[in-house]
């Protein structure tokens, strides 16, 4: 096996991978909770989140939703997706409570950094935007 050419863990930071599920046609103040929550973490200062829409799943309650031919929009589950560091994920996690919103998340332990770039210049990079 080959040796790799970088120290990846020692190119990389340590911080969280925060995931939300949601239904998709839920909504919090006239906002889709995916919406919100995206723009709620831009706001925080996180560097990036995405949506991502299920064909198919179910929750706490058991009932199954599955995407149809026929079905434009519905009850279809969205994962929210954020890799940040713990104390900005706690922030938005801090928000979702301060909403009074009840939301399923999961939380996780991670490494992350940018593949191409030093170290030092990306992770300056995101300190400057915090």
């Amino acid at each position: 096996m080959n040796e790799p050419g970088r120290d990846w863990r020692a190119h990389s930071i340590e911080g969280v991978f925060l995931r939300f599920l949601v239904h998709e046609n839920r909504k919090h103040r006239h906002t889709l909770v995916y919406e919100w929550l995206l723009q709620t973490a831009r706001r925080l200062g996180i560097h990036g989140g995405s949506a991502y829409r299920g064909i198919a799943g179910f929750g706490r309650h058991g009932v199954l939703h599955e995407q149809h031919f026929w079905e434009l929009a519905g009850d279809m589950p969205v994962e929210i997706r954020f890799v940040c560091r713990e104390a900005e994920a706690n922030r938005l996690l801090d928000a979702v409570e301060a909403e009074q919103l009840s939301i399923f998340y999961v939380i996780g332990p991670t490494r992350f950094g940018i593949a191409g770039a030093h170290k030092d210049e990306w992770e300056r990079l995101m300190a400057s935007e915090m």
